[in-house]
C-alpha cells in the first residue's frame, strides 16, 4: 500500500472513531430517540411518529404542558406523555375542566376529549402526566405521579415522517 492510502485509511479511522464518540455523547447527555406508541397523544403526536427528545432542555426546568418522555419501572416502554401538574399542586378534573390549586386553567392543545373527574395532590418531587387522547391513554390516572428523576427529556422535533418534521 501506498503511502498516500495509509494516509487516508489512517484518517478514515479516526473520523469514525471521533463520529461515533460524538453520537455516543449526544444520545447519552442530549437527545434520546422516541418513537411514539399508540394513539394516547392524538390529535398531536400520532402513531410511528420518529423524532428526538432533548434532554438537555429538561435541565432548564420542566412546564406545564410540556410534553415530556417518561423512562419509569412503572411501564415497560417510554411513555410519552403531557405535564399537567407540578409538584405540591391539587390537580382536580370537575366537569371535564381542569383546576390547578382551586383555579381554572385552560388546555386549549387538547381536541375533543373528555377528562373524568377526580382530584390529586401532588408531593414535593411528583409530576401529573396525562396523554392528549384522555380516553385510551395510560398515565398518571393510571401508574399514579411521575418523579424527576422519571422524566428523561422534554420537548419532542419529529423528524419523520416528513409530513409532521417540526418542533411539538
Amino acid at each position: 500500500m501506498g503511502e498516500k492510502l495509509k494516509g487516508f485509511i489512517k484518517d478514515l479511522v479516526q473520523s469514525l472513531i471521533i463520529a461515533i464518540i460524538i453520537v455516543f455523547i449526544l444520545f447519552q447527555f442530549v437527545l434520546i430517540s422516541v418513537e411514539v406508541e399508540g394513539s394516547s397523544m392524538e390529535p398531536n403526536l400520532y402513531a410511528k411518529q420518529r423524532g428526538v427528545s432533548f434532554i438537555i432542555t429538561k435541565n432548564f426546568g420542566i412546564n406545564r404542558f410540556d410534553i415530556v418522555v417518561i423512562d419509569s419501572d412503572k411501564s415497560d416502554a417510554l411513555l410519552v406523555k403531557r405535564v399537567i401538574g407540578m409538584p405540591n399542586e391539587i390537580i382536580k378534573y370537575e366537569d371535564n375542566k381542569l383546576y390547578i390549586n382551586g383555579e381554572y386553567v385552560e388546555e386549549d392543545f387538547l381536541g375533543d376529549v373528555y377528562t373524568g373527574d377526580f382530584e390529586k395532590q401532588l408531593g414535593e418531587d411528583e409530576y401529573f402526566c396525562l396523554g392528549d387522547n384522555r380516553d385510551v391513554s395510560r398515565d398518571s390516572r393510571f401508574y399514579g405521579p411521575f418523579h424527576l428523576k422519571e422524566l428523561r427529556a422534554s420537548n419532542i422535533f419529529i423528524y419523520y415522517p416528513f409530513s409532521d418534521f417540526g418542533l411539538k
